[in-house]
């Protein structure tokens, strides 16, 4: 690392803040942020002024705005964003895309799963208290029991009032460790050809 500098959010121009990473040197811009927000702007004035063209983009800055606003000017441009690998990962980002949101931003798989798995529990307790709901987690997010993905909650709740186990799969291929924690995992990608492809999970 050659200079770390901050930026506001919402500016219209931060070739300031380019001009002075640029002078620190250093082959890649790493930038923390976000891809709705400043962590664009910081991307389109490193291109603007020819400062940098390859980007290192942690979470916030993965997501599917990088190919319609940058596509293939930020080839080579890598980073990672927290996931596991889910067979049926597509059918969360076909859902979200119907229901008008961006499922391929930082945390929304997370966010998803995180509510599915406090309603199950509030079902399966017969509760709406969270010590009664937070009782039935573990249970109900790993296995054994019936696989259930994101968009199958109604099943999941006919499942849990007719008394049988599910293991709660959703978008983010939920697995929980003692004390309730996710067990973690991320997925590397790399921006080929204008598209943001995975190029492995870990």
């Amino acid at each position: 690392m050659t200079l770390s500098a901050a930026h506001e959010d919402g500016k219209a121009d931060y070739s300031a803040e380019v001009g002075s990473l640029a002078s620190a040197g250093g082959d890649a811009l790493v930038v923390i942020g976000y891809v709705d927000e400043g962590g664009s702007g910081v991307i389109q004035a490193a291109l603007d002024t020819g400062a940098f063209d390859t980007f290192v983009l942690p979470d916030g800055m993965i997501g599917a705005a990088l190919e319609e606003k940058f596509g293939s000017d930020i080839d080579g441009s890598f980073g990672q964003n927290p996931s596991v690998q889910n067979d049926r990962g597509d059918e969360y980002i076909a859902m979200a895309e119907a229901a008008g949101f961006d499922g391929t931003s930082a945390y929304a798989k997370e966010g998803y799963d995180s509510m599915a798995l406090i309603l199950l529990s509030m079902a399966a307790a017969g509760s709406t208290t969270g010590a009664d709901a937070a009782a039935k987690v573990m249970e109900l997010a790993n296995a054994p029991g019936e696989k259930i993905y994101a968009g199958e909650l109604a099943k999941a709740l006919e499942i849990i009032a007719g008394g049988g186990d599910i293991d709660y799969v959703g978008a983010s291929s939920v697995e929980l460790i003692a004390p309730g924690e996710a067990s973690g995992g991320y997925v590397e990608v790399e921006m080929k050809d204008g598209k943001l492809e995975e190029i492995g999970y870990r």
